[in-house]
């Protein structure tokens, strides 16, 4: 089942010696849980899924299972070529994974028959309900969305590419085909910093959206997200000024900040989730800066929207930069956001 709400897209830690840092991984995602996420999605492209080995992916799925213990639902990253993809939607479902999020192909394009084919071949390696990420090599049109709500381990769509219009499109095509399963396709905004397509998105019937900021400021993701559920609108455009708007700005200076900014982010959190990857290149020394500078900016931002005040302001300080935790020790809990699952067929 595919939980609705706020979801989590935690990040894969690598020690100095560029290995898997399961200590650090666990304080992740506790802190996560803390949150009230409706679910994670663990080796995705936040957590640098094309740079993990077999057996580092095995690894990260299964630490995550573990460790969540069935508080919510963990879904795990898949794709690139087909026999990668099938070899990790495998490697999931061994793992104890809840579902599959299928990130696109690499490289090789190719028609929409094409990539339905690539779906029906990567999710039959598996038992497990897959998300399909619209975005980059993977193409999803009106009719192969309606085609994929025959394929009966399909749950949804999680949009990326930031064609609205096209969206629009597929979700009232979906909702409107008289299918069976047309009311609890799932779709899900996932769009590079997706608090600011939002409201967008929730306009043409897309509620829910994975949330990078989650990772490193989750008292500002979690007040968002409960400001647009609310209809707060004065707090939502707030935060889009001083916070996520600018971050965005600085997101874009550099290729592959969209994952480099989060592992700042999480490190001026205090923790110690070390560099990217490459080709990915770590955040330059000015840029953290900036981020840290846009951290406070956001968080005196939302305490003068929840009133101000020393109170809120050490609120606000305890979620902040250098907020070093021992292991094992998470943020303070938020009050989880009990949301429908949507059903998914079996």
């Amino acid at each position: 089942m595919i939980p609705s709400g706020l979801m989590s897209f935690p990040l894969t830690p690598f020690t100095p010696a560029d290995e898997v840092d399961t200590h650090v991984f666990t304080d992740h995602v506790e802190d996560q849980l803390a949150h009230g996420p409706a679910a994670l999605f663990v080796a995705c492209g936040t957590g640098e899924y094309s740079s993990l080995s077999a057996p580092e992916y095995a690894e990260v799925v299964r630490h995550a299972v573990r460790v969540v213990a069935g508080r919510v639902p963990v879904y795990a990253g898949a794709g690139g070529g087909l026999g990668n993809a099938r070899a990790a939607v495998a490697a999931a479902s061994d793992a104890g994974a809840d579902g599959i999020l299928l990130l696109p192909p690499y490289l090789v394009g190719g028609t929409e028959d094409g990539y339905l084919a690539y779906v029906e071949s990567a999710a039959g390696a598996g038992r497990l309900p897959v998300l399909v990420y619209r975005r980059g090599l993977a193409r999803i049109g009106v009719t192969t969305a309606l085609r994929l709500l025959d394929v009966a381990q399909v749950a949804g769509i999680k949009e990326g590419d930031g064609d609205l219009d096209s969206m629009a499109r597929t979700v009232t095509a979906v909702r409107t085909s008289g299918h069976p399963r047309a009311e609890t396709f799932a779709f899900l905004n996932g769009l590079p910093t997706a608090e600011v397509s939002a409201t967008a998105c929730r306009a043409i019937g897309i509620r829910d959206y994975s949330s990078a900021v989650l990772c490193f400021a989750p008292d500002i993701a979690r007040a968002f997200h409960t400001a647009l559920t609310t209809g707060d609108t004065a707090t939502t455009g707030r935060l889009l000024a001083d916070f996520y708007l600018p971050l965005t700005a600085l997101r874009d200076q550099v290729p592959g900040y969209a994952v480099s900014l989060v592992k700042a982010g999480a490190r001026l959190r205090g923790l110690d989730v070390g560099h990217v990857r490459a080709p990915l290149v770590d955040a330059a020394p000015d840029h953290v800066d900036q981020l840290k500078d846009l951290l406070a900016q956001g968080r005196r931002a939302l305490a003068e929207m929840t009133g101000g005040g020393a109170a809120s302001a050490a609120s606000a300080a305890a979620e902040g930069v250098g907020a070093v935790r021992t292991p094992g020790q998470s943020a303070p809990a938020a009050p989880a956001v009990a949301a429908p699952a949507v059903a998914v067929a079996p």
